[in-house]
């Protein structure tokens, strides 16, 4: 299913008077970004259930401001999503959901063309709702939620790396590497050691296997790069906290959010984050928002 929704015009942007206390610490360093002629800002959040985080996510919407924002794992059918929140806000919007699992949507305020829920390579539709793309302000941009896999030896494993190789043939269906094109969301797949707080502790689990980092590799090597460790060379730089025995405050992450973007897209990356701010507060999502500004 998708389910497609229009901004209202000559809204402007509304908020909710509900504050959560996370988000808007983060909004002075994005406002000092925020302005006439300032780049495209595309971010990607697993929301973990829209309906619990909704407040969340319109306040962060209203400070940070992002052009487009992928969401995953809203956990919402489509007839259940907040699309007249988001058109009061300006954005237009898609969603592809299932229910109380998984669900991908974007909102977009540079315009949404040529929506496509599932995957579009001719192949298997996915039973889940994993992926949806859309064109917005000339960027190809796809909201994914890859399978957790569970355990190496799960077929829900299998399944995990099976996705993955469809999603590199749904791009190349739709694409090129030399056009403007975005994949972005939870690969649940930390790219390198790098992007885990203990390599030595995660071995022989899900997430950093060998075939999952080259299954990722596989992708990037159609044509992408990932756009936010281009701008942080460096480690110790996460996107998901458990929730469990305080690993956020105690800096026990993965970064498993990421932006991946074709050379174009790379050539006009100016700046790149992960907004911790939105981890803390009440009632937060288990990840963080990435966000990275185009010129």
């Amino acid at each position: 299913m998708l389910f497609r929704s229009r901004r209202r015009s000559g809204c402007s942007g509304h908020r909710s008077g509900h504050r959560t206390g996370g988000t808007c610490q983060a909004a002075w360093a994005f406002r000092l970004l925020i302005g006439y002629g300032r780049p495209v800002r595309i971010a990607t959040w697993n929301v973990n259930s829209l309906k619990a985080r909704l407040p969340r996510v319109e306040e962060w919407l209203a400070d940070v401001q992002p052009d487009v924002l992928c969401m995953q794992e809203t956990k919402l059918a489509d007839d259940a999503f907040p699309a007249l929140t988001f058109a009061s806000m300006g954005y237009e919007s898609v969603h592809h959901g299932q229910g109380q699992w998984n669900g991908v949507a974007i909102l977009s305020r540079v315009g949404i063309a040529n929506p496509v829920a599932n995957f579009a390579d001719g192949g298997p539709a996915d039973p889940e709702a994993r992926i949806i793309t859309a064109n917005c302000g000339g960027v190809l941009v796809s909201s994914v939620y890859v399978p957790n896999g569970r355990s190496l030896d799960h077929e829900h494993y299998q399944y995990k790396l099976r996705w993955m190789t469809q999603l590199k043939a749904h791009v190349a269906a739709l694409a090129t590497p030399d056009q403007q094109v975005v994949i972005t969301g939870d690969f649940n797949i930390a790219p390198t050691d790098l992007d885990v707080y203990d390599p030595v502790k995660f071995v022989g689990s899900t997430h950093v296997s060998e075939p999952e980092r080259q299954v990722l590799a596989s992708l990037c090597d159609w044509g992408l790069v990932d756009l936010f460790r281009m701008q942080h060379p460096e480690g110790r730089l996460y996107s998901w906290w458990d929730y469990r025995s305080g690993d956020f405050h105690m800096g026990r992450g993965l970064r498993i959010d990421l932006v991946l973007g074709t050379k174009s897209v790379a050539d006009r990356c100016t700046f790149s984050v992960v907004d911790r701010n939105a981890r803390k507060g009440q009632s937060p999502s288990d990840h963080a928002p990435v966000l990275v500004d185009l010129a």
